[in-house]
């Protein structure tokens, strides 16, 4: 049984959730995040609280209760403060800066990499070597971070690559004489 899915979502004041059919969706002052519901699970919005219950006591269900209660709690998080996930750049030569709507990463390669910032995502280049990336949609935060990080990721002799900023890099000694 779900001990996740028991507890109630509370929504905060300035955040909206309505169920409509099998679509749960959440407004806040950083914009609108959907939820199309499993046909396991129904939600009910009362109280300003969300609450999830499984439609029977399959283990598809009970599966699928805490999953749905971890994504509504995601997103009426997301639209009432967001989300921010930092990736830090080390190596000698490699930055990134933000010009237009592209982040202009220099990894080592013989050319800049370039990636588009998608909408409703900001990124910042806090320092040439710190990029902060924040939303409302935190598996897209996720998901962006992840592509910045595979253009180089961090290696385990130099710990040159990018890293996200709470990570831990295991270094190995190099080669001996």
């Amino acid at each position: 049984m779900s001990r996740i899915g028991k507890y109630p979502v509370p929504v905060p004041s300035g955040v909206t959730v309505a169920v409509v059919g099998r679509t749960l969706t959440a407004k806040g002052k950083l914009g609108e995040l959907s939820l199309d519901l499993s046909d396991e699970i129904d939600a009910e919005v009362a109280d300003s609280k969300v609450t999830v219950t499984p439609r029977s006591q399959s283990k598809q269900a009970r599966t699928m209760w805490g999953t749905t209660r971890a994504l509504v709690n995601n997103m009426v998080h997301g639209v009432s403060q967001g989300f921010t996930r930092k990736l830090e750049i080390n190596g000698v030569g490699y930055r990134a800066s933000i010009q237009g709507s592209e982040v202009v990463l220099q990894l080592g390669y013989s050319h800049d990499i370039r990636y588009p910032i998608p909408k409703g995502i900001t990124i910042v280049a806090e320092k040439p070597t710190l990029l902060a990336i924040s939303g409302s949609d935190r598996q897209r935060i996720g998901q962006i971070a992840s592509e910045i990080r595979a253009f180089r990721g961090p290696e385990p002799y130099k710990g040159k690559g990018v890293k996200y900023e709470e990570e831990v890099i295991n270094r190995k000694e190099g080669k001996k004489k």
